[in-house]
């Protein structure tokens, strides 16, 4: 009994009695040692990708005007992100340039995360922009974004899209591109793109740049629209500082592009490179080369206003408008200089005078009809800018010239990358009402006592 409760005996293969407190060697069928250490165990990689494949698809209708929104406190450029996200972009490609810069970055994080196809850094913002182009023409939905020389030095590839009718989305983060040189905000880049016949949004805030971007791919891809879109804000302003956006859920996106709904073919094994010029007497003949161009930029036009019903649809009209009825005073703006405006106009109430806001939301196309009625029975409209030329005030004055006798305010205006005071839209505002002599804005810059007969004339032949 005592001999079976002893503890078993270990021998060596000899018979000899192991006594060592050494744990036991393993061997293998062989007899030799084994001494390698086992492999630490990995855990299995987790897919980058696999929030992206989760996507839901859902319909321009219900992401726009249905799905429920959840408000989060982001940069512009992160709300750029945020909408590319959402957008089943196939193609980014990306050159840098402040302050768009941080913008593509966010773009090559997506990129990484499974939310953009393809992406890549361009040599210089021509070549980016003839990328673009070779991309959107062989069928695939495309995203970039520029600034200020940027902007310039790819505005020719740029004016090039609409001929071609390629639906792409460009943000312009403007700045500065006169000499010298500066990063700061100034719009003067846009009136270099408002007729070359892409359309074109111009967003006020973090939430503009959201909401428009989505909706950009959606209307330029329509089949009776068939262009680019180019969104524009005032870079820093907008791009790097935070505002509220409220937002989809990042599980929603957008159908992707279905190439064939287009109005003209792309590129593929049916349509080579080779056969761009489909008519033979474009070749053949000088005057038939520029009577098939005329026509074609009609068209493109037409199609720029076909875009109208779209915008409406999803964005909700090309302007808004606030305290108009019954006010004297109008202030039109559109970008930073609306947002500007609203604290401009709660100033002006706090000296008893009643202002009312009109924001331009889509500069191509022109809300022509819809500010005629709005400023009918207005005596003054002031519209502030940030650029040196005016290119909102020449807009509206051609645009509403016959249905407003109003005296209309080309300023003020500040460029070069300054901010605007907003002393300066109230000071417009009083010196209009009193007939005060403007320190900010020249005469020359005021459209009130004139020869109407004159300026009708000239408007009926240009």
């Amino acid at each position: 009994m005592s001999e079976s409760l002893e503890a078993e005996v270990k021998t060596n293969p000899q018979g000899d009695p192991i006594t060592s407190l050494e744990p036991e060697q393993k061997t293998n069928p062989q007899g030799d040692p084994i001494t390698s250490v086992a492999a630490p165990k990995i855990e299995a990689r987790k897919d980058p990708h696999a929030e992206a494949k989760r996507q839901r698809e859902v319909t321009p209708e219900y992401m726009f005007l249905e799905a429920p929104r959840v408000r989060e406190f982001i940069t512009g450029s992160e709300s750029a992100k945020e909408a590319v996200r959402r957008s089943s972009v196939d193609l980014s490609i990306a050159y840098p340039i402040t302050p768009q810069s941080e913008t593509m970055q966010l773009i090559g994080v997506l990129y990484g995360e499974g939310y953009v196809k393809e992406y890549y850094r361009g040599e210089e913002e021509y070549g980016v922009m003839s990328a673009i182009a070779g991309a959107s023409r062989a069928g695939v939905r495309c995203f970039t974004a520029t600034a200020g020389p940027g902007t310039l030095r790819g505005i020719e590839p740029i004016a090039s899209w609409p001929g071609h009718r390629l639906p792409a989305v460009a943000m312009f983060t403007c700045r500065v591109v006169n000499a010298p040189l500066a990063i700061q905000p100034d719009n003067i880049e846009i009136c270099y793109l408002l007729n070359c016949g892409m359309v074109l949004f111009h967003a006020e805030n973090q939430q503009d740049l959201f909401d428009f971007l989505m909706v950009a791919f959606v209307i330029g891809e329509k089949n009776d629209v068939t262009l680019p879109v180019g969104v524009a804000c005032d870079g820093f302003f907008v791009t790097h500082a935070r505002g509220y956006v409220r937002m989809q859920d990042r599980g929603l996106k957008l159908p992707a592009r279905e190439a064939w709904r287009g109005a003209v073919p792309v590129l593929d094994a049916e349509n080579p490179p080779a056969r761009l010029s489909r008519d033979a007497p474009v070749q053949k003949s000088n005057f038939m080369a520029y009577n098939i161009h005329a026509v074609w930029q009609q068209e493109v036009w037409a199609a720029v206003e076909r875009s109208r019903k779209y915008i409406d649809r999803y964005m909700g009209g090309l302007l808004t408008a606030e305290n108009v009825e019954g006010a004297d005073v109008l202030i039109v703006a559109s970008g930073s200089a609306a947002a500007q405006s609203r604290e401009a106009i709660r100033l002006c109430k706090e000296k008893g005078i009643d202002v009312g806001l009109i924001k331009i939301r889509s500069l191509r196309p022109f809300p022509i009809a819809e500010l005629r009625p709005l400023c009918a029975k207005a005596k003054l409209i002031v519209i502030p800018e940030f650029n040196y030329v005016g290119w909102l005030a020449k807009e509206v004055a051609a645009a509403i010239f016959g249905h407003s006798k109003a005296k209309i305010v080309a300023g003020p205006h500040v460029y070069g990358g300054m901010s605007m005071p907003v002393e300066m839209i109230v000071d417009e505002v009083t010196g209009g009402l009193t007939g005060k002599r403007s320190g900010n804005v020249p005469m020359s810059a005021m459209m009130g006592d004139i020869d109407q007969a004159a300026v009708a004339h000239f408007l009926q032949n240009i």
